[in-house]
């Protein structure tokens, strides 16, 4: 069943995409008006005064991350109770469901508690095994990204498409997390593309896929990631005309570690350099 986003999603200033009449399918609307009141409650606690924890990964914890996935839970699940659900801070419920929901409430706490703005909420749907829609919300940059399978990728109010530059000379690439890709022989492979490419920037966490799927640059490579962070963000590339796979060529899973995006052109050249140096 498809319907037309609803007034309360369509009013708010993260979901500017009135003028596109846009048809979505009720799932994704939820994941919207989740990723709504996810926003509101980090973007509250931004402004300081909260608790942050270490978890046993000695990764940090917030009370921002916990209130918003639990607010993220709640909207699907009231939704969609029959769904599985596998969250960051609250791990698997349901996970066996045909569909099963991959959240991020805040993708970037490290970003989140010094207090700049590279964070995120990520949420995506994957449906026997394979990621049909995602939403990813920059709060504190005011824009939105979100895809469904078939239905393009768009940021706001535009539509978004991958750019066509196919020559490493003119191509910007963006670096995440590299620590696995530093300790491999990739390491070389890697200095190849930083040496030719004409821009190496780290934008990082949400930010520099958005910049992707936009034609803004052409490239993402990171060797250290978890699913969470990445679901939503993958079919948003795909569906702007990109290729999303880690770095050798396979498609996203639950066990995806790494990252090659790109254009269709640009991926065939850097796969061909980095892939068989890590998972």
């Amino acid at each position: 069943m498809f319907i037309v986003a609803n007034a309360a999603i369509v009013q708010h200033p993260l979901l500017l995409y009135t003028g596109l009449r846009r048809i979505m399918s009720t799932e994704l609307e939820t994941a919207l008006e989740a990723a709504r009141n996810a926003a509101d409650i980090s973007r509250q606690y931004f402004k300081g005064n909260f608790t942050v924890t270490t978890k046993a990964d000695r990764t940090p914890v917030t009370q921002a991350d916990v209130e918003c996935e639990q607010a993220i839970r709640e909207t699907i699940l009231g939704a969609f109770p029959d769904h599985g659900f596998y969250g960051e801070e609250t791990g698997k419920t349901n996970a066996d469901a045909a569909s099963l929901w991959l959240v991020d409430p805040i993708d970037g706490t490290k970003a989140f508690v010094r207090q700049y703005p590279f964070f995120s909420t990520q949420i995506a749907l994957m449906r026997e095994g394979k990621i049909v829609l995602g939403v990813s919300c920059g709060t504190m940059f005011d824009e939105i990204a979100w895809a469904e399978r078939g239905q393009g990728a768009w940021l706001n109010e535009q539509r978004l498409a991958v750019s066509d530059i196919s020559d490493p000379t003119r191509a910007a690439i963006s670096t995440g997390n590299l620590k696995s890709l530093a300790e491999s022989d990739g390491w070389a492979k890697l200095g190849k593309w930083v040496a030719a490419a004409d821009r190496i920037r780290g934008y990082g966490d949400f930010y520099h896929y958005h910049l992707l799927a936009a034609g803004k640059i052409e490239a993402v490579i990171e060797s250290d990631v978890n699913i969470l962070d990445i679901a939503a963000l993958s079919i948003i590339v795909e569906e702007a005309g990109g290729v999303f796979t880690d770095l050798n060529g396979a498609a996203v899973n639950l066990g995806t570690r790494s990252v090659l995006a790109a254009n269709t052109q640009l991926h065939v050249q850097m796969l061909g350099d980095l892939q068989g140096y890590v998972n």
